[in-house]
């Protein structure tokens, strides 16, 4: 492949096909790293998500058993 360096960027034009190609390879590490770190935080907020969520059920059947309770102390 035969590139030529665009002016004031860090692309080059492919001769053969007349691609733009990126060759800042910091920025590519960067944009990368972004990318990982977006998708750690949006793993953590499912986690938390998935742990409000059960934390809700249990809340739900304390609020169903304590009723039940509740029910079999005035009619005993």
């Amino acid at each position: 492949m035969e590139y030529v360096k665009v002016n004031g960027t860090s692309y080059v034009r492919d001769i053969k096909t007349m691609a733009l190609v990126n060759q800042d390879a910091s920025g590519l590490q960067e944009y990368m790293n972004k990318r990982r770190a977006l998708a750690a935080q949006k793993d953590e907020i499912n986690n938390i998500k998935s742990e409000i969520q059960s934390v809700k059920d249990d809340i739900t059947e304390i609020k169903k058993l304590m009723m039940q309770l509740i029910e079999k102390g005035s009619n005993g």
